[in-house]
């Protein structure tokens, strides 16, 4: 049986959520392998609107297995708060139907505190534009060796041990700051209280993952975020704090490689971003507006207004190298109706010469203009399409021009935020 990574080729906000969930249904076992609550997922689902941010999309399938894996840094009140909603729309959600690896770091409270107080220190141009819940100083604490993880909650000296060694880390970083220092017998308390609540759902998931594989099941790895966010691939330093990458999928759950059988990246028919750094096709015009609007890019976690731009293929080519992408998903392309002329960014000038790859310095990220291919648009209405004759002559034009630019083919074709309205080219789960 084929085993699926769904990977954002962008810079998040792709429509992954949707994807995911048409093909849940096929799946055995969702897992989530990098990542926190500050990415969303929206689903519409039969007129129901669900909200994801630390929940695997599976949850909302029944009869599935969702997994939130060890590459995943997990806000334990965060989590409980979501279950509580998702529960309140009418899915349930039990120990049988959701695991968390019992290695998955914890977001605390100080967590939060520090990342907000950072983001408020910094000098204007180098914000990273962080959602301030957390996340970056999680994963610094786990790579430090001091982050609290799932399974301490099970034991109350060790759980007081790890709580002592990571204050004195942050004690010192807060007082410069100019933060008060942390309650450590509140915040312990509050584990304690929170532990039973959270290690109901805890177990080894690097197992059951490799079991579940042997047994022939189907596995779906959900990713966040998307590529050009990457701590090592992304536009550094404006980027997330884990690998978002496909690669990633294997360590953050503990399959291995060899788990992995097919990669679908998914693409928006357009270009967004949310917060800082650099976007060489931005659009601070009409244009950009207008697909704005139309494409309602405002994020499912912040409510942030995105950037919008032009289609970049040299940068998803770039994330379809890095993430080996087998197939895309192109989605949104709805959004695109109605605009007389199109462009497409197929390569960049940078000081007189021509790239055809986005450099890694930040200064020369910044510095990059976008090389621009027109296409003819359609006044034609693409939304709901589901399959390619529901589609105008120019349309699947642009389609097949994407292709050829990103080297890569398309799987699937999104043409609303409806899963039924998705055109499939080919099947990621073919045996």
């Amino acid at each position: 049986m084929a085993n699926v990574v769904v990977v954002g080729a962008q810079w998040g906000d792709e429509g992954k959520g949707k994807i995911v969930d048409w093909l849940s249904e096929r799946a055995d076992v969702i897992a989530r392998f990098q990542g926190g609550h500050n990415a969303g997922h929206t689903l519409v689902i039969d007129g129901t609107v669900y909200k994801l941010h630390a929940l695997p999309s599976g949850v909302v399938r029944g009869g599935k297995l969702s997994v939130i894996g060890n590459g995943v840094v997990l806000d334990p009140w965060n989590l409980l708060k979501e279950i509580e909603t998702i529960r309140a729309q009418g899915i349930e959600i039990t120990p049988e139907t959701l695991m968390i690896a019992e290695n998955t770091p914890l977001i605390l409270p100080y967590h939060g505190e520090l990342d907000r107080a950072r983001e408020e220190a910094a000098h204007k141009g180098t914000k990273i534009g962080t959602t301030g819940r957390g996340i970056g100083p999680a994963y610094e604490d786990k790579v430090g060796r001091r982050v609290i993880r799932v399974a301490d909650l099970a034991d109350a000296a060790t759980l007081e041990a790890r709580v002592d060694r990571a204050l004195q880390h942050h004690d010192p970083l807060r007082k410069g700051l100019g933060v008060e220092p942390i309650d450590r017998d509140a915040l312990i308390q509050s584990l304690r209280e929170i532990a039973p609540q959270i290690l109901q759902y805890a177990g080894p998931v690097w197992k059951m993952m490799n079991e579940k594989r042997k047994a022939g099941k189907r596995i779906l790895f959900e990713g966040a975020q998307g590529a050009l966010l990457d701590i090592d691939f992304g536009t550094y330093p404006f980027v997330t704090s884990s690998n978002v990458i496909a690669g990633q999928a294997a360590t953050g759950t503990g399959i291995g490689p060899g788990g992995i059988d097919y990669v679908l990246g998914i693409v928006k028919a357009y270009t967004t971003r949310v917060g800082e750094g650099p976007f060489p096709t931005e659009l601070e015009d009409a244009d950009g507006q207008r697909l704005g609007e139309r494409g309602h890019e405002f994020g499912t976690t912040t409510g942030r207004k995105r950037r919008c731009g032009w289609f970049d293929a040299v940068l998803v080519r770039q994330t379809c190298a890095t993430s080996g992408v087998n197939g895309i998903s192109l989605t949104k392309l709805d959004v695109l109706d109605g605009f007389e002329t199109l462009k497409i960014c197929v390569g960049y000038e940078l000081d007189g010469e021509r790239l055809d790859y986005l450099p890694t310095a930040a200064d020369s990220q910044a510095r990059c203009v976008p090389i621009y291919e027109e296409m003819p648009g359609w006044s034609e209405s693409t939304e709901g399409a589901r399959s390619w004759a529901d589609l105008p002559a120019n349309a699947i034009k642009y389609v097949r021009r994407v292709e050829e630019l990103i080297q890569c083919p398309v799987a699937l074709l999104s043409t609303s935020p409806e899963r039924e309205d998705t055109i499939l080219v080919t099947d990621p789960f073919a045996d």
